[in-house]
């Protein structure tokens, strides 16, 4: 069955972990064999043919590169910022310039992504994937630009610029102190900048993407932003609680928005107590049934099956170490289609999930 997949971290990969994601998984785990900078070295779950095998035709792709605070108060992620707005802006056009580069036609003629930019090219890029005639080695993998974190922009007038070369969607935070808004972990409302960010985003119609915000930047969000709205790798704080996780209240007002909800597949937010980078997912018995209990609080709470999807967030600084242990590859979100039956959940509902819920909020923010 065809998946829509709202969150991948492919270029940041590409570019700071060296991977080529031309190659099988299995390729890139053997480059990689021996290889301890990265825990996840060798455990990759993510390449172009795996999308492929697993009929991943179209993701949300991520640009991603925080600002280090000169407070140092930091995220759990040491070193893993920039030292200033513009070198951070530096990193995420070297990640657009990979995927820039992986749109031009390979010696077979066929390139290995093509950006999605608009309601045309949505449209036509779901009816070729759709069309089972042609094998998917010959489609490209469509992919929506997305930035996660705002730190990057230099100023507003970046966002314009970033518009004008396709970014579709943005996060105002991610983990740490933003220059925009704060984000996992922290507490607090937007910044000022944050909220002039909003303004410009409503008027260029970008998608506000809620993740890594504060529980205040949430409401804040919600309550100033006219635009479309989605949690694009999110789980429930209902079954694990944590400041990264959506409380019902804030379900329900997605639910209330119309927004979709992208499931994500990082252990440590998919049962409690797990411990990023130490605890092994074995021990916790965490499986792609235990996505399914996330996707199934938000249907209970919904009343259907409209408000959640796959936002999976593979390959996100994690690879096997911090994956459902049924999950080897990407490809193996398929294996979803018979999990979600065994739920009860039917043909109609398991489309929605796999593409329909992210397409139909992508065809209603793009109208014209």
């Amino acid at each position: 069955m065809f998946l829509i997949d709202a969150h991948l971290d492919m270029a940041l990969n590409a570019i700071e972990w060296n991977r080529d994601y031309r190659q099988p998984v299995s390729a890139i785990r053997a480059s990689e064999a021996g290889m301890t900078d990265r825990i996840d070295r060798a455990k990759g779950t993510v390449s172009l043919p795996e999308l492929r095998r697993g009929n991943i035709g179209l993701v949300v792709a991520t640009q991603i590169a925080r600002f280090n605070q000169p407070t140092g108060s930091g995220g759990i992620l040491p070193g893993a910022g920039w030292n200033s707005p513009h070198q951070a802006w530096a990193m995420t056009q070297a990640q657009r310039a990979w995927y820039e580069a992986m749109t031009q036609p390979g010696p077979d003629g066929v390139a290995e992504l093509v950006q999605i930019t608009d309601r045309a090219s949505l449209d036509r890029h779901v009816a070729l994937w759709l069309d089972d005639s042609l094998p998917n080695e010959t489609k490209p993998v469509g992919y929506i630009l997305s930035l996660e974190g705002a730190d990057s922009l230099v100023d507003l007038s970046y966002l314009e610029t970033a518009y004008a070369y396709g970014l579709r969607a943005t996060g105002p935070a991610h983990y740490s102190t933003g220059r925009y808004a704060p984000g996992t972990g922290l507490a607090g409302p937007l910044t000022a900048l944050g909220r002039d960010l909003l303004r410009e985003m409503d008027r260029l119609n970008l998608i506000l993407d809620v993740t890594h915000l504060t529980d205040e930047g949430f409401t804040e969000a919600m309550d100033s932003y006219q635009g479309p709205v989605w949690a694009s790798h999110h789980n429930c704080r209902a079954l694990v609680p944590h400041q990264r996780q959506l409380a019902d209240d804030q379900i329900k007002r997605l639910i209330e928005r119309g927004s979709v909800i992208g499931g994500c597949f990082d252990a440590w937010m998919l049962k409690p107590g797990f411990t990023q980078r130490k605890s092994n997912p074995a021990d916790f018995g965490i499986t792609l049934d235990t996505v399914i209990d996330h996707f199934d609080h938000i249907c209970q709470m919904a009343g259907n099956s409209l408000h959640c999807a796959i936002g999976s967030d593979l390959d996100g600084t994690f690879g096997r170490e911090q994956s459902p242990t049924d999950l080897d590859t990407i490809s193996d979100l398929q294996n979803l289609q018979g999990l979600l039956t065994r739920r009860g959940y039917s043909a109609g509902d398991i489309e929605n999930i796999f593409f329909k819920n992210w397409l139909r909020f992508l065809q209603n923010a793009w109208k014209t």
